[in-house]
């Protein structure tokens, strides 16, 4: 299981700028950031929520990876679905550092669903947390539009994000974290920027955008 140290609340927001010096995070964010890391602490030592070896990684692997996502979210209110929320990353991250993000967490595996729910609760964020899964044929209910779609870590079949497009707002986006090879997904969506995740060279997020009917 997962053994990380007792970080205050000063030292957790130092470990978070050297793996991330480019956040923008105020005090707000920090503070909820620091109460997902404690119950990440508390839950890890008896749930697999991240891999055991990731404990000295995980700002740099996990936050920081996370936090990249900044400068490709959309400006002002918007709707962001993350699929197979796991621990957190990106969604509780992202919840936390943009207040005005309506985040749903959709997360399929019971335990880690109530790890979620617990941290998006003490950490007062906005976050809808669903038990469920996006697959060809199943959807969660989703709130109205979504703008933007976060996946990290999860592998999806083509179909399964043609059933997603249902629910997305013309403009909408996909952010998704991959290693070298590019995902495999429907003729509707088409490349937009690429960025390479610090500390390796193997590992990119990549958004895309819907095609503009003609």
């Amino acid at each position: 299981m997962l053994n990380l140290p007792d970080l205050s609340a000063r030292e957790f927001a130092d470990r978070l700028e050297r793996a991330s010096p480019g956040a923008s995070l105020d005090a707000a964010a920090l503070a909820a950031l620091h109460i997902h890391y404690l119950e990440l602490r508390r839950w890890g030592a008896r749930t697999a929520l991240v891999g055991p070896r990731e404990a000295d990684t995980l700002f740099e692997r996990h936050y920081a990876e996370a936090l990249a996502a900044l400068p490709l979210l959309p400006e002002g209110p918007a709707t962001l679905v993350d699929l197979g929320s796991g621990a957190g990353f990106p969604g509780i991250v992202l919840a936390a550092a943009r207040r005005d993000l309506r985040v749903v967490l959709v997360e399929p595996r019971a335990r880690k669903w109530a790890f979620l729910s617990a941290v998006s609760r003490r950490a007062a964020l906005s976050c809808l947390c669903l038990d469920a899964r996006v697959t060809a044929n199943e959807l969660p209910e989703l709130p109205g539009a979504v703008d933007l779609v976060t996946a990290r870590a999860l592998r999806l079949e083509p179909a399964a994000f043609e059933n997603l497009a249902t629910k997305l707002a013309p403009d909408a986006r996909l952010l998704l974290w991959t290693g070298e090879e590019e995902p495999e997904l429907p003729s509707r969506f088409v490349r937009g920027r690429r960025l390479a995740l610090a500390g390796s060279a193997h590992r990119f997020l990549r958004e895309y955008r819907q095609r503009e009917l003609r």
